[in-house]
């Protein structure tokens, strides 16, 4: 841990809520428009972590704080520095007191006090730090609690070396924010502004970020904003205004961003987001289910998060979005009319993608055909839906995606979603045989999309990333039945006695599968996977392609009903990519003599190898594949 200088960071006007430490002085700010009293309640350490809001177990001051405007209300302490433990109460209630909506620490839970933390004693040494473009972004999502043996933010840190040798330019986080229990995928986050402890304290974090700079890495942070986790969510002892009946969200009321007190709500999340991306220096955002954020304000919420960011942050930031209607206006700026979101995530892809490779046909899966020409379109195009009924949605999905960059599209194969929403929370290469996930593979990290991987991807991890909670008996006993009736309508889980096999979320078993092994890397068969990542994307950093603003700058081509071609401009770089249908021969029209650099069955791949016959011609290069396969032509 690095030493801490005693500095601060003076007045910055978007730290507003939760315990303020500036100028030696700690300002406390709660937004609580109904109560009629709101007090400060000084704690001394529980004896044991609380699973209910219940009073301090040591009370050492009150103090009452003065009503501002707006419904705020606020406390100078002088005598009250970092590391002091508070709740609040409300209205004389000395039976009940609550942790602060925005505390930046709970270090006995989110049941317990809240901590006051000083980010300014915090030595950072990142100061030279430039994020990498959007164009130069390769997404790698880890989840902190089952990356690492140890599940800490130390434990990702002590495996930074790694991935910048896998050639990985930034990891995203799945959502850290603390939540009820000791594991948790995240979304179930209650308190927003503060580091699960189960992850490690808050300068864990920050020494995370800054260890990840001095890497070369970025670091993106995936928040949620369209809800809070069903334990432990205390906002709304202070304010019934955070919810809105006016709108639905699969998670119940919708996020209240354009009613009655809206202003304080968006201002809440916002304040979130500059937290994260000044206290801990983090360089892009991931916004979880922007769909849900209703919201019919002139200006939208999207547009207000992104520009008051920008302009509060000390460093360029990147917005990348989750959103399954691929609107062209989330990803236009905000002068022309968009909510200025740089990029989001492009499922189209990957639903295409599986359903050729591995056949799935239910659910959402119902709207896609999986052929190469789908394929070829959305690597064109970005998302494959541009304004087509959707069968699966009942409705038409999509806009046309022309003029946007191609960087500006997030593909991948696999995904916490697309994994962890699976029953059995089965990888992509425990349905299709490897030759066929390393063919796939090529291509995904050779598209002109900003890649994302899931962590384990690059050597074809053998454990699954299931769901799980933590929660307590009654709300965990729901949580589990409900998983299991979630499935009740594919053909594998129509029998109730068959919906008892998926895992339980709750079972301590569930989330120690999910972990990964890295004894695997040692492997020959992972380690021959983890090397065509390492290749792949050292190829990606020198071609040089990547950085074409418009779409024009490359072409996808079909050659055959299981393969596709994609070609770069500049006559350099060309990927075919066989996705299935065994043996065949194609030919791919290929200017000039582009050496070739690798294909998917080198040795150094795979043990198990079937080479790919291959001649050339005036009309091109001629290839025979024995099995799905991957072929690479670059000219440095």
């Amino acid at each position: 841990m690095k030493s801490a200088r005693l500095a601060t960071m003076g007045h910055i006007a978007y730290r507003t809520i939760g315990a303020i430490v500036d100028s030696g002085t700690t300002r406390f700010r709660v937004w609580a428009p109904e109560r009629k009293q709101v007090e400060l309640v000084i704690c001394d350490a529980p004896v044991v972590p609380r699973a209910v809001p219940e009073p301090c177990d040591a009370v050492l001051d009150v103090r009452r704080m003065t009503r501002e405007a707006d419904g705020y209300w606020s406390v100078d302490a002088a005598d009250l520095r970092a590391g002091a433990l508070y709740k609040y109460r409300l209205d004389e209630c000395p039976d009940e007191t609550f942790p602060d909506p925005a505390s930046r620490y709970q270090p006995f839970g989110v049941h317990g006090p809240s901590a006051v933390v000083d980010p300014s004693a915090y030595e950072w040494t990142d100061s030279h730090w430039t994020p990498p473009s959007l164009e130069r972004v390769v997404l790698y999502e880890l989840h902190v609690g089952t990356f690492s043996p140890s599940g800490t933010f130390r434990g990702v840190q002590e495996r930074l070396a790694y991935l910048v040798d896998l050639g990985v330019s930034a990891i995203e986080l799945m959502p850290v924010a603390d939540f009820a229990g000791e594991r948790n995928w995240g979304y179930d986050g209650v308190s927003l502004f503060a580091p699960a402890r189960c992850y490690g304290p808050p300068d864990g974090l920050r020494d995370l970020v800054d260890s990840a700079h001095a890497h070369g890495l970025a670091v993106f942070m995936d928040v949620v904003y369209n809800h809070f986790g069903p334990d432990g969510a205390y906002a709304n002892a202070f304010s019934p205004f955070y919810f809105t009946d006016a709108h639905q969200s699969p998670w119940g009321r919708g996020v209240n961003l354009d009613g009655p007190h809206g202003t304080a709500v968006r201002q809440f999340f916002i304040e979130n987001a500059l937290h994260w991306v000044n206290e801990y220096r983090v360089d892009g955002l991931r916004l979880d289910a922007t769909h849900a954020l209703v919201d019919g304000s002139p200006r939208h919420f999207l547009a207000e998060l992104t520009t008051t960011v920008r302009t509060h942050s000390r460093r360029p930031v990147l917005f990348v979005a989750e959103d399954h209607r691929n609107l062209r206006t989330l990803l236009e700026p905000v002068d022309a009319g968009g909510t200025g979101i740089d990029a989001a995530w492009a499922d189209d892809f990957h639903h295409a993608a599986r359903v050729h490779t591995a056949g799935d046909r239910e659910g959402y899966y119902a709207d896609f055909a999986g052929t190469t020409t789908e394929l070829a379109r959305t690597l064109e195009q970005g998302w494959l839906f541009t304004g087509q009924h959707s069968e699966f949605l009942g409705h038409s999905r999509g806009t046309d995606p022309a003029g946007l960059r191609p960087a500006q599209f997030v593909f991948c194969i696999q995904n916490h979603d697309q994994i962890g929403n699976r029953a059995d929370g089965a990888r992509l290469h425990h349905h299709v045989d490897l030759a066929t996930y390393r063919a796939l593979s090529t291509l995904l990290l050779l598209a002109p999309a900003t890649p994302l991987l899931f962590m384990g991807q690059e050597w074809a991890a053998s454990s699954p990333f299931l769901f799980f909670t933590d929660f307590d008996r009654e709300l965990g006993r729901q949580v589990t039945e409900g998983r299991r009736q979630e499935f009740s309508s594919f053909a594998a889980f129509a029998d109730p006695q068959s919906r008892l096999s998926i895992p339980d979320p709750q079972a301590c078993e569930t989330f120690v599968r999910s972990r990964l092994d890295w004894r695997e890397l040692e492997d020959p068969v992972h380690a021959g996977v983890r090397r065509l990542y390492s290749r792949l994307l050292a190829i990606r950093r020198a071609a040089g392609v990547f950085g074409e603003p418009l779409r024009g700058s490359y072409h996808a081509r079909v050659l055959d009903d299981h393969t596709v071609a994609v070609e770069y401009a500049t006559g350099r770089l060309v990927v075919i990519a066989r996705l299935g249908g065994g043996s065949g021969e194609v030919t791919c029209e290929v200017a000039g003599s582009l050496p070739v650099r690798l294909t998917s069955e080198d040795p150094e791949f795979t043990a198990d190898v079937s080479p790919l016959a291959l001649a050339r011609d005036d009309r091109g290069l001629h290839l025979r594949f024995e099995r799905p396969g991957a072929l690479v032509l670059w000219a440095d």
